[in-house]
């Protein structure tokens, strides 16, 4: 927080403990109002009370009143945050014009100035602001750049075209990051054209260099030519060498196009580690390649007569993934101790369960819950895998019974809360759901998480739409870049009937994330404004990514699609 924010924080709090008789006596004062930290307290602290609230618009009044009275470059540059993340670009441009007047400059300052000729459709005045942003030196001005572009604009196809001129005019800079980042937000954006040119553009000025093919893989890939994007692949593959980062880098992809044989060939290259084994023993284990695993375990098994208990946990891992579970309990009994010793315990609870020895799995458990040498994050997880172990069981009281006594051992744990609420959820109990979700706000005001999950629950299952987007637009103010709070905000304006504000805000979600229940959610606003062959497309790339998902199951049947 600013020092100027501070001392209208410790201003406020000295009012409030002064009591109302003395907050009468300060305002009953005859007289005009000369102290601009005065004036502007009480707009500030009715904006504070609003952002609280999830009230974006009167929250934006109220910050401007109180930057204009206290003429503070702090408050204007919060002000103007404010009114963009409220969409009020009248009130925006006023404190944008005071932050200016008041002495503000540098990056944050241009930011918001593109943000605002973005919404104004001013796309000239927005490339002016985005090349100030671009030219700046390190790495902090072309970072914002791209998050203007990726957040800023009204539609995909006008940030496309933003970023079109940015790359024809030579703005961006000479930086592999740069280009590559700018080039997967043209794939985000799903622009194949754009995203050929700059893949273009990068190969002439970073010749040789490996990464500018990943991205050419990942722009193949998208357009749905798996067999052109391994064969450059695996020329990449022989290039990589021993740099960790870019066979890595190399895995995801190979892991993105459903290769995972590939994937953890790459990785099987070069020196090993405990962390590079795990990734490629969770490889084999999605691909159902038993024999190569087994392989890799046995390989592993050779050095683990020392007591490493890193080692030891990764080995029960894998002896999990073969189904070899007595082997697991094996491993997982001889870890030696170290933080390793409590995950290795909670392990062989699920092990044990597997085994259906479900009486020694929740004794296990039940004797973690109880032992005081253990931490309490440990404890508390006993907690929650017995609660997930009785809920896939489909034991309800004993998964209800597991978190009471998680909340008894540790109350009000926002956690065990959490898992609480998803759990009432899921068995269609939205009030016990919203009760304990409310619970965790009450102790965690801004417990994004939970701001979150309730907003989205009441927007999805209830019609209380309007409160669901007060805590939706609290969680933004807090994390106006996370897709999921994006998805959110999405959902509920279409639930509010503002079809394309929604449509707009779901796009920019699933352009920072790839995800199934976005997928879905975009889908079904597309198919309900009638644009039902582009919704489709999105119900099949939400079908590829988690046919289970309990959003696209809802939307396919309320749609038929």
């Amino acid at each position: 927080m600013p020092v100027a924010l501070r001392t209208y924080c410790f201003i406020l709090v000295a009012l409030l403990a002064a009591g109302p008789l003395a907050a009468a006596e300060k305002v009953a004062k005859p007289g005009p109002v000369t102290d601009p930290t005065e004036a502007s307290l009480e707009p500030l602290l009715a904006g504070e009370f609003a952002l609280q609230s999830g009230r974006l618009d009167e929250a934006a009044k109220s910050y401007l009143d109180a930057a204009r009275a206290a003429d503070d470059v702090a408050l204007a540059e919060r002000a103007t945050r404010i009114a963009l993340l409220a969409k009020d670009d009248k009130r925006a441009a006023e404190a944008l014009a005071l932050w200016r007047q008041q002495g503000g400059e540098g990056l944050n300052l241009a930011a918001a100035e593109a943000v605002l000729a973005i919404r104004r459709g001013d796309e000239r005045a927005a490339r002016k602001y985005l090349k100030q942003l671009l030219q700046a030196p390190g790495d902090s001005g072309w970072r914002q750049a791209l998050g203007v572009l990726s957040g800023g604009a009204r539609d995909p196809k006008q940030s496309a075209r933003l970023l079109e001129r940015l790359v024809k005019d030579g703005s961006i800079p000479n930086k592999l990051p740069a280009w590559l980042a700018f080039g997967g937000l043209a794939q985000g954006l799903e622009q194949p054209e754009l995203v050929e040119r700059i893949v273009a553009e990068v190969v002439e000025r970073f010749p040789g260099e490996a990464r500018v093919g990943l991205l050419r893989a990942s722009q193949l890939r998208e357009a749905g030519k798996d067999d052109e994007a391994r064969k450059l692949l695996a020329s990449l593959s022989e290039q990589a060498g021993d740099d960790r980062d870019l066979r890595r880098a190399l895995a995801d992809e190979y892991h993105r196009l459903g290769d995972y044989p590939a994937a953890e060939a790459v990785l099987a290259k070069g020196p090993q580690d405990d962390q590079t084994y795990a990734l490629r023993a969770a490889l084999l284990a999605q691909s159902e390649d038993k024999q190569s695993l087994t392989r890799l375990y046995e390989e592993l098994r050779t050095s683990a007569s020392k007591p490493d208990p890193q080692r030891r946990l990764l080995l029960g891992q894998m002896a999990e993934f073969l189904d070899r579970f007595d082997e697991a309990l094996d491993w997982y009994g001889g870890v030696p101790g170290g933080e390793q010793r409590w995950t290795a315990r909670l392990r062989s609870a699920n092990v044990l369960h597997e085994l259906n020895r479900d009486a020694e799995a929740y004794k296990l458990l039940r004797e973690l819950q109880a032992d005081a040498a253990a931490d309490d994050e440990s404890r508390r997880d006993a907690y929650l895998l017995e609660a997930a172990l009785r809920e896939k069981d489909k034991d309800q009281p004993g998964e209800l019974d597991a978190y009471a006594r998680g909340l008894a051992a540790f109350p009000d744990d926002p956690e065990v809360l959490y898992a609480r609420a998803l759990g009432w959820e899921r068995h269609d109990d939205v009030a016990r759901a919203e009760a304990d979700l409310r619970k965790i706000l009450v102790a965690e005001p801004d417990n994004v998480a939970a701001l979150n999950a309730l907003g989205y629950t009441l927007a999805d299952r209830t019609t209380r739409y309007q409160e669901a987007l007060q805590l939706i637009e609290r969680a933004r103010t807090a994390e106006p870049d996370n897709p999921a709070i994006i998805d959110s905000y999405g959902w509920v304006l279409y639930r509010l009937g503002r079809n394309e504000e929604a449509l707009v805000e779901l796009r920019r979600a699933l352009t920072l994330q790839k995800d199934a229940e976005i997928a879905a959610h975009l889908a079904e606003v597309l198919w309900v404004t009638g644009r039902k062959d582009e919704a489709r497309k999105y119900f099949d790339q939400s079908r590829k990514l988690d046919p289970d998902n309990r959003s696209l199951k809802r939307a396919l049947e309320k749609t038929g699609a």
